[in-house]
């Protein structure tokens, strides 16, 4: 593994990148070993992802989640990291209220983090005002929100309907003028994340929403083929399939990412 300092990824790193109109790469980890790893690839931002509930504990949606959880999981992360930026996500009734997510904010930013990550549209709009002006860097999630996977009813692409997309547009204006610094957007179709993204200013990442975020993520996971799913989403790239070492699988997805090769049409919904 490369000994060589990295400057750290910041916010403005990535305000930067998007205005030189040059692509980051995310990805989830769970834990410090395979973070090392992520830094010495090139990854920029790392999350500290409820998915764990899923590809960890081996729970059927991210509900069951804690803020224990989250907490033992960014910690090993911080341990492992160089220079990434490192955000963490507020799991299920977490910031069921303002103050409750400000007292859960504030331990994940204590924890290590330095950022959040928050699920829902209009929602959450006055948590975000709160947070950001407390100093706590948000990032909104649009589209498909895995906690509210019981109301939703199923990992379902959201943004079909055309009459939708001025619901979306609006919310994430709104997201960022409450203060978010990044949005993430989650299995919409293209056409939809291409408007989002015309809309606002602050970097925006995907997953399963196109190419034309300023970022990508995956769940590191999904990246290396390690899955229980029948059928994976049609956005996962398993970037090991071809007897890659885990180590080049991460460079080539950063590689793939910087240079447009990722997402594919095949991995994006019309």
């Amino acid at each position: 593994m490369s000994t060589e300092s990295k400057k750290p990824i910041s916010l403005q790193t990535l305000r930067d990148l998007k205005k030189a109109g040059k692509k980051f790469a995310a990805l989830t980890s769970y834990e410090s070993t395979m973070t090392s790893m992520m830094c010495d690839a090139g990854v920029e931002l790392i999350l500290v992802g409820d998915s764990l509930g899923m590809v960890i504990q081996g729970h059927d949606s991210t509900v069951p989640v804690s803020m224990e959880d989250i907490l033992y999981h960014l910690r090993c992360v911080k341990n492992g990291n160089s220079n990434a930026h490192v955000m963490a996500d507020m799991p299920f009734m977490s910031y069921a209220t303002e103050q409750l997510a400000y007292t859960n904010a504030t331990r994940l930013m204590q924890g290590g983090a330095n950022s959040i990550k928050v699920e829902g549209g209009e929602v959450i709009l006055k948590i975000t005002e709160l947070l950001a002006n407390k100093g706590i860097p948000v990032c909104a999630h649009l589209g498909l929100t895995p906690q509210s996977i019981n109301r939703i009813g199923g990992y379902f692409v959201q943004g079909r309907d055309p009459s939708s997309h001025d619901k979306f547009i609006a919310e994430a204006k709104d997201l960022e003028n409450a203060g978010a610094e990044l949005l993430l957007l989650e299995c919409i179709p293209i056409g939809l994340t291409e408007k989002i993204v015309d809309a606002l200013s602050i970097p925006t990442i995907g997953i399963g929403a196109g190419p034309a975020t300023d970022g990508q993520i995956m769940v590191v996971h999904d990246l290396l083929g390690i899955t229980c799913l029948d059928k994976p989403p049609k956005f996962i790239k398993n970037f090991l399939e071809n007897g890659e070492t885990i180590q080049s699988a991460l460079h080539n997805y950063v590689l793939d990412v910087k240079s447009g090769a990722y997402p594919l049409p095949e991995h994006c919904f019309e």
